[in-house]
């Protein structure tokens, strides 16, 4: 186990940083600087003023050293003026240049200053990121244990009628994007054209204050979404272990069906939904783009879409790390949890 573990560490700093890396080229491109660049400076300055500005924003250096920069792997630029005023990456306003730090990227805590919001990135991210942990935290609540229950029903009895309807409702489910069901669900239970008017359109209160008015909508919203997907998952699952020798060789010994299903087949049938549901977690953290916006949530997937809008580069490239580690962790978590629901699986 160790040693797997350190193969999969190692094989996800190696992923992380090429797609950091095709991330960092692909926000610097120089028609991107140049838009940064006439945002800071004036949106009517010169061909010569941007490359001067580019310049004196350690823009123009080559792209290896600032993605090493970025990182916090490589010195920080200086540049010192006519005036003999020092400026650099690493140094702040009203700081001393002697002793500022040397190294200021992503291994420091640096996460830069976002061009759109004026703050620090890291902060965004942390507050950004609380308000998509807390929808991710009742939609997974809500959305597992019912796709599980779907899946299971629909599995026990494979060509029942149970069976069909379950199934129908699933493929309906994930076929509908959440863009329709949140339109079809806002118009239903929270305007005034149907007259319901049981909950909030908007979950923008909810960043205050959570209520089961303002977050039901954008939870059921996303539940409905992704509940079809793991519960089509379990059912194929449940299927294929309920056709086994060792469930009818349990059913033949008198075993009620009950414990057999809870029992003996539904922990083999986890091992396929257990990954799916665990990609659920870099999808809901990427994926709830349209969710946030329509119901007016800023949370990560808001931020990450006014960043890409409004070309921030650091801001993108600090989305674009978490959405990284996320994912592979998710997927180190996965592995091993394969261990732990069936032994007899072994890590070679």
């Amino acid at each position: 186990m160790l040693k797997f573990l350190v193969r999969r560490v190692a094989t996800m700093i190696f992923t992380a940083l090429c797609v950091t890396f095709v991330v960092f080229y692909l926000t610097n491109l120089p028609p991107n600087l140049e838009k940064v660049a006439k945002s800071e400076a004036g949106s009517r300055i010169s061909d010569e003023e941007v490359a001067s500005w580019l310049e004196k924003n350690g823009h123009a250096q080559p792209l290896l050293k600032r993605y090493g920069e970025w990182l916090g792997v490589m010195p920080g630029w200086t540049r010192t003026d006519d005036a003999g005023t020092v400026t650099g990456r690493c140094i702040r306003k009203g700081e001393d240049p002697a002793t500022t730090r040397t190294y200021c990227g992503i291994l420091q805590g640096d996460w830069g200053q976002s061009t759109v919001f004026k703050s620090d990135v890291s902060k965004i991210l942390a507050t950004r990121l609380s308000l998509t942990g807390i929808l991710m935290f009742w939609v997974m609540v809500t959305m597992v244990p019912l796709s599980l229950l779907i899946g299971v029903l629909a599995g026990m009895r494979e060509g029942s009628k149970l069976d069909r309807s379950l199934s129908t409702f699933s493929i309906a489910s994930t076929a509908t994007p959440e863009y329709v069901s949140g339109v079809i669900l806002i118009v239903v239970f929270a305007s005034k054209l149907v007259g319901l008017q049981w909950f909030k359109g908007t979950a923008n209160s909810a960043m205050d204050g959570i209520t089961f008015e303002n977050f039901a909508l954008p939870v059921a919203t996303i539940v409905l979404y992704g509940t079809g997907y793991i519960a089509r998952m379990t059912r194929a699952s449940m299927t294929e272990v309920m056709t086994a020798q060792y469930i009818r060789t349990a059913r033949l010994k008198g075993v009620s069906f009950a414990n057999v299903v809870m029992k003996h087949a539904l922990r083999n049938a986890l091992i396929a939904p257990f990954t799916v549901i665990m990609l659920q977690f870099p999808w809901l953290l990427n994926g709830v783009v349209i969710v946030e916006t329509l119901f007016n949530y800023k949370g990560f997937g808001w931020t990450l879409v006014s960043a890409a809008g409004n070309n921030d580069i650091q801001l993108l490239l600090g989305c674009s790390v978490v959405a990284v580690l996320v994912v592979l962790v998710t997927q180190l978590i996965s592995d091993i949890g394969y261990v732990f629901l069936n032994p007899r699986i072994r890590i070679s």
